[in-house]
């Protein structure tokens, strides 16, 4: 969160503090994911529900630590806009890398590629979410 009496990070700092969110996002995405196909749930709707985990976690952490929130977002607003890209980005990109990869590369190997090459784009999307900026 965001006062006037606190510094403004830098966009490296951001970058590095997504980062770590990120890694840990990962971890508890592979972790529900795992559980979740241990359970017998379907590679697909195992996929959701282990996004939805992590996607709540990483909104969590990105907007009270990566971030300076922007108070004039109502918290509502910026997660509906933090998980709304999260499912078009990072949800479609690993459903769909699932979908297609899967029976010719394996689960596993389909959902890191997914992962991967969500990454980048989820770091402009958060940005736009909680600060209400994208490039500045």
């Amino acid at each position: 969160m965001s006062g006037a009496d606190q510094p403004r990070r830098s966009t490296g700092n951001k970058i590095v503090r997504f980062a770590i969110v990120g890694l840990a996002n990962t971890a508890i995405d592979l972790a529900s994911f795992f559980l979740l196909l241990k359970l017998q749930m379907p590679p697909l709707p195992a996929n959701i529900a282990a996004w939805f985990i992590a996607v709540t976690f990483s909104f969590v952490a990105n907007g009270f630590w990566s971030f300076e929130r922007n108070q004039a977002i109502r918290l509502r607003d910026a997660f509906l806009r933090f998980a709304s890209l999260g499912g078009l980005i990072s949800l479609g990109v690993s459903s769909l890398s699932i979908a297609l990869f899967a029976g010719i590369a394996g689960v596993w190997p389909a959902k890191i590629g997914g992962v991967v090459v969500a990454a980048v784009l989820n770091f402009l999307a958060a940005r736009w979410s909680i600060e209400g900026r994208l490039l500045k």
